[in-house]
């Protein structure tokens, strides 16, 4: 379904990710086992559309961005990205697809390489597509330094000579070095301090309103995802369960699992935060080695029926735009008297 009558960036049908998990013999048979990462995930991004991806950790975020990049070979499913299948690209097709598609990664520390300078670094993209000559790079590595709110005199020093939040806008300058159309920011902000997330948040903004770029924002934090994203997608366990755009989303989930999320996000306002109820789920997520029967989110969820360990619930529209996985979808399905107070 186009967004206003656009043709969709990046278009995922029924992607699946598992990985091998080691075997054994189980009820006297020998299988191999998997964990299934991703599990029929589908969802489509808009150019110049930031959609967010939230979801606790080990619920299958990363894992959908990375292959979605086709860092990771999907099991099932397909990726078009601008209308090109992403898992029969060849090497060739791959890397022309990468000049378009690049990365945000996690950690500052670990995706930098210390024996690197922040030129040779920011200047890698261009360099491995062959773009300009080397002083002609080293200039464009300037003006992103400066685009980022870096000293581009720093060219020549090394990651360690950085903060995290420093090391975090190289990381920036990097990913929009080739000028991509969709970038995948696999929580960019999470292993920042508070203060300096809001500044990298606000510095991402600004760069999308001037190059129009897609963001693919995947975090595990509510109330950053409501800063930058136009949509936002719910995932638990491998799943998708709720998905719309964030105004909707956040006034009215229609997911039990949505409105525990959102139910620990504190609220400024200290009158409004006083009187709330936090929903607390029982027990921790399941093993996605063994995932239960029929909903996935049945074993916490509190209220759970029969139906819901016996039929996997539809991912299906409930109003225009409003998507949700669950036999009992409505408004802010968990009342009061399910919450034990």
């Amino acid at each position: 379904m186009a967004k206003n009558h656009q043709e969709a960036l990046l278009k995922v049908e029924h992607l699946s990710k598992e990985f091998p998990a080691g075997s054994g013999v189980f009820g006297g048979r020998f299988s191999k086992n998997v964990v299934s990462a991703v599990s029929d995930v589908s969802f489509e991004i808009y150019p110049g559309e930031t959609f967010g991806l939230v979801g606790e950790s080990g619920c299958g975020k990363s894992t959908t961005g990375r292959t979605i990049m086709r860092l990771n070979r999907p099991t099932a499913g397909k990726v078009f990205f601008e209308g090109r299948d992403v898992a029969s690209m060849n090497k060739a097709d791959l890397k022309a697809m990468r000049r378009e598609m690049q990365f945000i990664f996690q950690d500052p520390y670990a995706s930098l390489n210390p024996r690197m300078t922040i030129g040779e670094i920011v200047s890698e993209p261009m360099t491995i597509h062959k773009i300009g000559t080397r002083e002609e790079r080293m200039e464009r590595v300037r003006e992103l330094l400066d685009l980022v709110g870096l000293n581009p005199e720093h060219i020549n020093r090394y990651p360690h000579e950085f903060s995290g939040g420093q090391r975090q806008r190289v990381g920036i300058a990097r990913a929009f070095s080739l000028r991509p159309k969709l970038i995948i920011c696999d929580e960019p902000v999470s292993a920042l301090d508070v203060s300096i997330q809001a500044q990298v948040l606000n510095l991402l903004k600004e760069l999308q309103e001037r190059f129009g770029t897609a963001y693919l924002f995947i975090a595990h934090d509510l109330s950053v995802v409501q800063h930058i994203s136009d949509r936002v997608a719910v995932m638990y366990l491998g799943k998708m369960v709720e998905l719309s755009d964030w105004k909707r989303l956040y006034a009215q989930p229609s997911h039990p699992y949505t409105q525990s999320l959102l139910s620990a996000v504190p609220v400024p306002d200290p009158d409004i935060q006083r009187d709330r109820r936090r929903i607390i789920l029982a027990g921790d997520p399941p093993s996605p080695i063994n995932p239960p029967s029929g909903c996935r989110f049945h074993t916490r969820c509190p209220i759970a029926q029969e139906i819901c360990s016996k039929e996997a619930p539809e991912f299906k529209e409930t109003s225009p735009g409003h998507f949700c996985a669950c036999h009992f979808s409505e408004p802010f399905p968990i009342k009061e008297t399910h919450i034990d107070l």
